[in-house]
């Protein structure tokens, strides 16, 4: 039933209303209607402003036919049935919604401007002010009323026909107010630099209905705008060479309607977002300004914590006494490596720790923990603080990891999200004050994980006095987001570090761990086509890999192991190989329907009580985070709930989360689970496919993370050249400039530091960007110099990027750090 159909009538009652996204559920008393509908009343659904039971709208859509809850209206677009008369419209004006205003004065306003008086009142406001009866209270009663009931209702009508969903009509109407629909109107582009989730070819199409030529400047800068966000986030660089970002934004303009560009005039708007601010440029490289902006404050903030004013100094000799003490009290003998790595550890006011499974990071971390107490006369119970006033913080980029550290000393921990209050989508907004963490030590593991944006965060809010220890594993895969701070890090020099390469946990037939040495040494051992008693392989080609699966977790299942024991990873989403088919056959194993058990469908999933899924965002307010692993043990019919709506009970460890079926997007089946996903995990038994099918993600990285979720067990199958191609393929590292932040930050002088960790602070500010000189770079002591070879005519040309003979200091001649702070 795809027909457009329109219902006149009153709203009897609001059934379900989420203030977050627009979202109703509205019952429809009806007064008139196209469509061949016998019965008085209709469920209407859709994205609605500010409705009201008991008043009357028009509503358009299309019917549809719920399998549960019968004929629905679903609401393309509906406006507010206002009165058509001068006797409705002055009953309307008089009415309780305009207090103050009474008969009279809605006929003077009638009389003075017609039947339309309302719409003519919303359009220019200030005809009101020709109304010499009404004054300046009454004309802001009258428009802010109006405002109320009609031009959120209007706003929010006029984004739908545009296409736009209620989350994203919801960003719209948050950050335009009631300028939304003009400014859309004016510049659609503006959308793409102002809210996130709207890319480029969404804003393009609009523009295209508006007229908008395909070779107008806004457009073109639109596009550069969005490209160098997604080449940043899918290549995990920070930085985009300015030859690649002018041949990708092209590339998008030419695809996303089909006309050529002048890449002369594309190359001209790189240089005008430049110089605006927009974007930042280091030699030929440019960069989004959050994550130039992001390089930098992790730069001065560890220049910060380096250079405290409160030197660590503890005896050597109570150092050794004590940490004989914690091994008498512990029962263990620390290695000779991990002996050093404490002391060197509790020496320093920043410490990065990395080493591989089986090392001892974790015994080290207990290790530097209990020591720290000792010397610094501290209780370790948490009971005797607050969550506030806890001496040492550890945290994890995710909630299995920061419960792993939980587990294993026995102090709170949490993810680096929830100790700064974060919820994950800060990286998109401009105005987000770091939170100062308080305390003596703060530990933070899998420190790999960690990208650029939340590296700076997180670093800006550790007060300088609090020593840190940063531990990973530095051969697994690199953060999601862009950058690679942990390798970055391990390369400055000035860092004290220590690398644990010594095995220690090893049982006498463990062959794991050995194993996931030799990968992350490039090679594969003699006997890894060979059973072993901890770990098969069985060679199969990509169709055969379901099926061979699916008789390994049968007869695991068997022998006793439950779906929580048993994780599969695999790199890619789609294909007979990939995760989707093996999340739905895993779940025939382990949780089919008998035809008793209750059901939803979200999409083409099946979701049932009992299911094994996986949290795709962060959710601080729920305390569920990306990567946690829960079970459905609960679902909720919308026949059987006050809200009319399906709902999914998910229990997450202690913590028992709803969610309604417009949220059922954060989730997914967790059988099977990409191997980006699973960091921060272990698991009892790990099955890990490995076929051509996976080409473009067979690297050596991958397949060691893989390998190193394993705690006792390990099931290999797939093609063995697969596995050979993964060790012999180093991943590319990530364009990132980190590094030389460091360095250079590490050469100015304490002045210049603060003026530079201002800057960011103020392009991080809702200020406009005219307050900050737009000249964009920090130099370097040999910035004045002209290069050897570079021509006197160093502009920004089209033909100087593809030659690369553009001058890399272009327009830098006499700039300072200082330059970048506004004096007024």
């Amino acid at each position: 039933m795809s027909e457009k159909v329109e219902f006149v009538g009153k709203v009897a009652a609001i059934f379900y209303q989420n203030p977050a996204n627009f979202y109703k559920v509205l019952l429809v008393s009806i007064e008139a209607t196209t469509a061949d509908f016998r019965e008085s009343e209709i469920v209407a659904t859709g994205s609605f402003g500010d409705v009201q039971e008991e008043e009357g709208y028009r509503f358009v859509g299309e019917l549809v036919d719920h399998p549960k809850y019968g004929v629905q209206l679903k609401v393309d677009s509906y406006q507010k049935a206002q009165p058509t008369s001068a006797s409705g419209v002055i009953s309307y004006l008089s009415s309780d919604k305009f207090p103050g205003i009474g008969k009279k004065t809605a006929e003077t306003i009638v009389n003075a401007l017609g039947d339309d008086a309302i719409e003519q009142i919303l359009d220019n406001p200030d005809l009101l002010d020709t109304i010499t009866q009404l004054n300046a209270k009454k004309r802001r009663v009258i428009l802010e009323t109006l405002r109320l009931n009609h031009g959120m209702d209007q706003i929010i009508v006029g984004l739908t026909k545009y296409g736009f969903g209620s989350q994203l009509s919801f960003a719209i109407y948050q950050k335009y107010r009631n300028q939304a629909l003009e400014i859309i109107e004016e510049n659609p582009y503006q959308l793409v630099e102002d809210i996130d989730g709207i890319g480029f070819k969404k804003a393009d199409g609009i523009a295209e209905q508006l007229g908008i030529g395909a070779t107008s400047n806004a457009r073109m800068r639109a596009a550069i705008l969005h490209q160098i966000i997604q080449a940043t986030v899918q290549s995990g660089d920070t930085y985009v060479p300015a030859k690649r970002l002018l041949e990708q934004s092209i590339s998008l303009l030419e695809t996303s309607r089909p006309v050529e560009m002048n890449p002369q005039q594309v190359a001209d708007c790189v240089i005008e977002l430049i110089e605006e601010g927009k974007l930042q440029q280091q030699d030929t490289n440019i960069y989004d300004n959050r994550l130039y902006f992001a390089e930098w404050g992790i730069a001065t903030s560890l220049h910060r914590l380096m250079n405290r004013k409160k030197t660590i100094q503890y005896d050597d000799k109570k150092v050794t006494k004590t940490l004989k003490k914690i091994e008498k009290n512990l029962g263990i003998s620390y290695g000779p490596s991990q002996k050093e790595a404490i002391i060197e550890a509790i020496h320093s006011p920043f410490f990065i720790l990395t080493g591989g499974p089986g090392t001892g990071k974790t015994t080290v971390i207990n290790g530097i923990v209990q020591l720290f107490a000792e010397l610094n006369d501290l209780d370790l119970d948490p009971a005797s603080y607050t969550d506030e006033t806890f001496p040492v913080l550890l945290a994890a980029p995710t909630g299995r990891a920061a419960k792993r550290m939980n587990e294993t000393t026995g102090l709170p921990s949490g993810t680096i999200h929830r100790l700064l209050g974060l919820n994950g989508r800060e990286q998109a907004t401009t105005s987000l004050p770091p939170k100062e963490l308080e305390g003596g030590l703060l530990i933070v593991d899998e420190l790999s994980m960690v990208d650029t944006w939340l590296a700076n965060t997180l670093f800006k809010a550790i007060s300088t006095n609090m020593q840190v220890i940063l531990v990973g594993d530095k051969d697994q895969l690199p953060s999601v987001g862009p950058g690679q701070v942990m390798h970055d890090l391990l390369k400055i020099a000035q860092f004290p570090k220590k690398e644990l390469t010594e095995i220690y946990r090893q049982g006498v037939e463990s062959t794991i761990i050995p194993l996931a040495h030799e990968i992350k040494d490039g090679s594969l051992p003699a006997n890894f086509q060979i059973n072993q008693p901890d770990r098969s392989f069985f060679p199969c080609q990509a169709h055969q890999i379901e099926p061979i699966i699916a008789k390994i977790v049968e007869k695991a299942k068997a022998k006793g192991f439950t779906a929580q024991d048993i994780q599969i990873l695999a790199p890619m989403y789609r294909g007979v190989a990939g995760i989707d088919a093996l999340n739905n056959m895993m779940q025939q194993i382990f949780n089919p329907n008998d035809g008793r058990k209750k059901e939803v469908r979200y999409k083409e999933t099946a979701y049932r009580i009992g299911d094994k899924v996986l949290q795709l965002v962060n959710a601080p307010e729920d305390n569920v985070f990306n990567g946690d692993m829960g079970v459905i043990v609960g679902i909720t019919y919308a026949k059987d709930s006050e809200d009319k709506v399906d709902e999914l009970h998910i229990q997450f460890d202690a913590n028992e989360v709803s969610y309604r079926r417009n949220d059922w997007h954060k989730i997914t089946l967790a059988y099977c689970c990409s191997i980006h996903k699973s960091q921060g995990s272990e698991f009892k038994m790990v099955i890990l496919p490995m076929v051509h099918q996976y080409s473009r993600m067979l690297q050596r990285n991958l397949l060691y993370t893989a390998v190193t979720r394993s705690k006792e067990m390990l099931i290999l199958l797939g093609e063995y050249d697969s596995y050979q191609r993964c060790v012999q393929v180093e991943s590319h590292l990530r364009l990132t400039t980190l590094v030389e932040r460091i360095q250079e930050v590490a050469g100015y002088t304490k002045e210049q530091m603060n003026q530079l960790d201002q800057t960011e602070q103020a392009l991080y500010t809702d200020e406009p960007f005219e307050k900050v000189k737009t000249t964009r770079d920090v130099p370097n002591k040999d910035e004045k110099k002209q290069a050897p070879d570079m021509p006197k005519d160093s502009r920004l040309t089209l033909t100087a990027i593809l030659e690369q003979t553009i001058d890399p200091m272009i327009g830098m001649e006499g700039i300072r750090p200082q330059d970048f702070v506004s004096q007024t």
